[in-house]
């Protein structure tokens, strides 16, 4: 049974989402929360598996409230549903350790399937944010040794395969290496990067690309 806390502000939402998700045998709604520090505190009682967040809250953000859980409880999974679905948020959210994010107007079914994911401690988007994400990545050049000067030659290959979401195996046979060389080697791109999974270092990367798109456009350059 995934135990499920869910956070809004909104009580007719609230209601909403706890009645579909009610219905779904492997699923427990054990608690509601309609604040970030509320949320935090809900976290330390009910013990939940996966945190349903929205990023409007009254007192701060989800995305604040998320990286107080992660740090505190991180074996807790966090899903965002919100309204907000521009890259920046997106971003935010995955740096702090949101493993899901889909907005609002998702069909209680995905909601359901992407509380199942997260709770497995895999990483899941709405098909439309997870196009966006991939389709910029796939676009740009793999990650260069100035951009990640605390990387080899051999882990920026491999954080550019984490980042195209390929797995260890398929890495593995894709760079001609061991299935425990590719383990070492994503461990340590975690440590140098300080992330703490897949979906933060994708985080990662995709925050350098748009710093750099950003610099690009603005007609600055590093000095």
């Amino acid at each position: 049974m995934i135990r499920v806390l869910v956070v809004d502000d909104h009580p007719l939402f609230r209601f909403g989402l706890r009645a579909s998700l009610g219905t779904e045998p492997d699923i427990e709604v054990v608690g509601e929360a309609v604040s970030g520090a509320s949320a935090v505190e809900s976290v330390a009682v009910l013990c939940p598996d996966v945190v349903v967040m929205d990023i409007n809250l009254p007192d701060m953000s989800g995305i604040e409230a998320t990286r107080r859980i992660m740090e505190r409880h991180p074996a807790v999974s966090v899903l965002m549903l919100t309204m907000l679905e521009d890259d920046r948020s997106v971003l935010d959210a995955m740096r702090a350790g949101a493993r899901g994010y889909f907005p609002k107007g998702a069909a209680p079914a995905d909601v359901a399937r992407a509380v199942r994911a997260v709770g497995d401690s895999e990483a899941v988007f709405a098909p439309a944010i997870a196009t966006r994400l991939l389709s910029f990545l796939a676009g740009a050049v793999p990650p260069r040794a100035e951009e990640f000067p605390e990387l080899t030659e051999r882990e920026c290959d491999i954080l550019w395969l984490i980042a195209r979401g390929e797995s260890n195996g398929t890495i593995a046979r894709r760079l001609v290496l061991s299935p425990k060389t590719v383990r070492n080697h994503v461990s340590n791109i975690y440590r140098k990067l300080h992330v703490a999974d897949r979906v933060q270092a994708i985080a990662r990367v995709r925050e350098i690309r748009l710093r750099d798109r950003n610099r690009d456009r603005d007609g600055t350059t590093d000095t």
